[in-house]
């Protein structure tokens, strides 16, 4: 038997020790890639490190920031719209505000997208840069969060009747019977409060939901008196009552609505919402729409049409791709939302076992934005003083 000779002995020692040096040379590189966001364990690469997570072809994603309007969060937070826009290649953070303040108080420059809730809060931020893109991915009408008790009481007075399945608010007879100083408790015991007939709503200066029930108000006093449909101060003088009787508001149009689900008929009779707020709430799994709530619809009624404006590259992709692609119409549709170009907001209600929606009789154009603010400005300066309402910490 031969015995290995001490020059075998160091030439073995000497190639293990270069197999172990080119190992942990192959792990220290590995994790320095790791370190860089260059690669990771899963094979996924990516050329400058921006933005997370893994899109086309394991590529990294591109991240994108903006401001929306609140009654949008639940869209944006689903998780299978996180899921569509990562396949896209894309991720996306968000802040909240009222329409109003994304028109007139957001840094527009500093975002990639800005979504707020109607055509001409869209139009008004989009003449504030050069090139911005504006895309309208979907709309919802206005209506109104109400209890059945309450319809009852004002089918008795003619201001709410059923159409085709579904109550509809006859807005003028309602716009008379707020006018008549009669309080709940002067219609019938099914609700004995000593508040006023009003519809809540959000704070005027600061929301789109409470714009678009001001522009349905200015047309309704428009048509009744079409001699002074261009006379502003008589618009605001007739209108005004209906914001400042309501005492304090939010700013923006989820404060109302979750009011409305959490502390009901008594705190919240008759809320002004976006119709995707109650139909959206329908079909979450754990909803919270009980038997004794129902959804208004307004005739005549305005539509708030969502509009995107693109800043950045990325945030003008991000609107077409919101338009155009399938899923995320369809996705939509399933928070409420009536798509633009694809998808039905029907089939979702049907497929969670609720009735389809009706379609809105008639609806209104909204005023140019410029004649909003005028008509906000002047009913503004008649909340005897009070500043508009903070942005909630979400909504900074």
């Amino acid at each position: 038997m031969s015995v290995p000779s001490s020059n075998d002995t160091t030439r073995k020692g000497r190639k293990l020790s270069v197999v172990l040096g080119v190992v942990l040379l192959a792990v220290a590189a590995a994790a320095v890639l790791i370190g860089k966001g260059v690669w990771s364990p899963d094979g996924s690469t990516d050329g400058d490190g921006d933005g997370g997570g893994g899109g086309r072809g394991g590529t990294k994603l591109t991240a994108l920031h903006g401001v929306i309007g609140s009654e949008k969060r639940d869209y944006f937070e689903d998780p299978d719209v996180k899921a569509r826009l990562a396949e896209l290649g894309y991720s996306v953070t968000f802040t909240t505000a009222g329409s109003r303040q994304i028109a007139t108080e957001t840094d527009i420059a500093a975002q990639d997208f800005v979504f707020p809730s109607s055509a001409p809060a869209a139009q008004k931020v989009r003449e504030q840069g050069s090139g911005y893109s504006v895309d309208y991915p979907f709309f919802t009408p206005m209506a109104v969060a109400s209890w059945k008790p309450i319809v009852q009481l004002l089918e008795q007075q003619g201001v709410v009747s059923e159409r085709g399945g579904a109550y509809v608010l006859d807005m003028p007879a309602y716009m008379d019977l707020a006018r008549s100083g009669k309080r709940w408790r002067d219609l019938g015991e099914a609700y004995p409060s000593p508040r006023s007939v009003q519809i809540r709503s959000t704070d005027i200066r600061t929301s789109n939901s409470a714009a678009m029930y001001l522009s349905l108000l200015a047309w309704e006093v428009a048509d009744k008196h079409p001699d002074k449909a261009n006379d502003v101060q008589f618009l605001v003088d007739e209108i005004a009552p209906f914001f400042t009787g309501q005492g304090y508001s939010e700013s923006s149009s989820s404060g109302p609505f979750s009011d409305y689900l959490s502390q009901g008929m008594g705190a919240a009779p008759m809320v002004m919402v976006y119709e995707a707020q109650y139909l959206g709430e329908q079909m979450q799994q754990t909803s919270r729409i009980r038997d004794d709530m129902a959804l208004l619809q307004l005739s005549p009624t305005v539509l708030a049409n969502h509009g995107i404006v693109g800043v950045t590259a990325g945030g003008k992709e991000l609107g077409r791709l919101l338009t155009t692609d399938p899923q995320l119409q369809q996705l939509a549709a399933r928070h409420g939302f009536r798509p633009s170009t694809s998808g039905s907001l029907a089939k979702e209600m049907e497929d969670h076992g609720l009735a389809a929606p009706s379609d809105y009789a008639d609806s209104i154009d909204p005023p140019s934005y410029d004649r909003l603010e005028q008509l906000i400005d002047g009913v503004g300066e008649q909340y005897s003083g009070a500043a508009p309402p903070a942005r909630k910490e979400d909504e900074q």
